[in-house]
């Protein structure tokens, strides 16, 4: 039973006010989102507030009385520190995206320190709720198949290093940043760990987990992988860190935020029987290796928190209907297939 998207939201905010950092992101978007409904006043820091791309968040419902937008880089601690001041949370969305090691992992430790700093020195910050990621927890070449995944996992720097993946090794340095820095500054910190999120898109581009769906509906690949990749909703992800943040048992936990881990044939087929009129490559690009096995995952922190996870087949389903009504996929007209 998944709650209705458009069902009336109880509201807890009572114009408290809150930080989000990188408010135009995909995941953030959704979050803001979620806060202005439940009744929470927003700041959410962005490079530029006038940019056309942020003026979704300024059309949402309760954005005109209650969210302001804050001109703030993660590098710049002035900015930070003004964006947070007054707030009771903050939410610390903002990452670099990225396999550059110089562009991820640098900026995305020192960003994190800036806010917690930031959240520390306003003197009003209840909590703040960081997302980090499962490639902070599942990058680990030791783990044997039959381990269940949990809050306890760490992905392995030296194998992340070694493989040269500088996204899962930077979100890992990030994540470890955030409870040192908790710490230190005694501040109340709780993590969420997404794995790659899908869903309909508020922001007007497409951006990283999006282009992985996008990718075999528009030809651009011919072949899926011998790979496996868990999956979990945006729209959960962000009620995931609302209530997180909503929670007096969060305070000091990691919490994973995944619906279901599949191979990328499974994925493959779920769209191409949702989608026939489109080229959904039907063959793996390794046929010489076995078929890679999903690992098994525990999300139980968050379900005991009440969150209940959207299936991937219906996530799936509404990411390729806003990459349609967004007009980054063409829509073909039933009787052309």
């Amino acid at each position: 039973m998944t709650v209705d998207a458009d069902a009336p939201v109880a509201t807890t905010g009572n114009g408290r006010t809150v930080c989000v950092t990188g408010a135009g992101g995909f995941i953030a978007s959704w979050l803001v989102k979620l806060l202005l409904e439940k009744g929470y006043s927003v700041k959410g820091t962005v490079r530029n507030p006038d940019d056309p791309k942020n003026a979704h968040l300024k059309a949402m419902d309760g954005a005109a009385e209650r969210l302001t937008l804050c001109k703030a880089d993660l590098l710049d601690y002035e900015a930070l520190r003004e964006a947070i001041s007054g707030c009771e949370g903050v939410f610390h969305t903002a990452s670099p995206v990225t396999d550059d090691p110089e562009q991820m992992v640098e900026p995305a430790v020192r960003g994190t320190r800036y806010v917690i700093n930031a959240a520390a020195d306003a003197g009003t910050v209840r909590r703040l709720v960081f997302t980090s990621s499962i490639g902070a927890v599942t990058m680990d070449p030791n783990r044997g198949p039959d381990v269940v995944v949990d809050e306890s996992c760490w992905s392995d720097l030296e194998f992340c290093k070694n493989t040269k993946n500088w996204y899962c090794y930077g979100k890992a340095v990030a994540e470890q940043a955030a409870w040192e820095m908790a710490k230190e500054r005694g501040m109340e910190l709780a993590v969420v760990n997404p794995v790659l999120v899908m869903g309909p898109l508020l922001q007007p581009q497409v951006n990283a987990s999006i282009a992985h769906v996008l990718k075999y509906l528009d030809g651009s690949v011919k072949r899926y992988t011998n790979a496996v990749q868990a999956y979990v909703d945006v729209r959960d992800v962000a009620e995931a860190h609302l209530r997180v943040y909503e929670a007096d048992s969060a305070a000091g936990q990691r919490f994973i935020c995944a619906e279901r881990v599949l191979h990328r044939e499974d994925v493959v087929r779920i769209l191409g029987k949702l989608f026939p009129e489109y080229p959904v490559p039907n063959k793996c690009s390794d046929e010489v290796n076995p078929r890679k096995k999903p690992y098994n995952f525990s999300n139980q922190r968050l379900r005991d928190l009440g969150v209940q996870f959207r299936p991937v087949s219906q996530s799936l389903y509404d990411t390729v209907k806003s990459l349609q009504e967004k007009g980054h996929l063409l829509v073909i007209p039933e009787q052309l297939y």
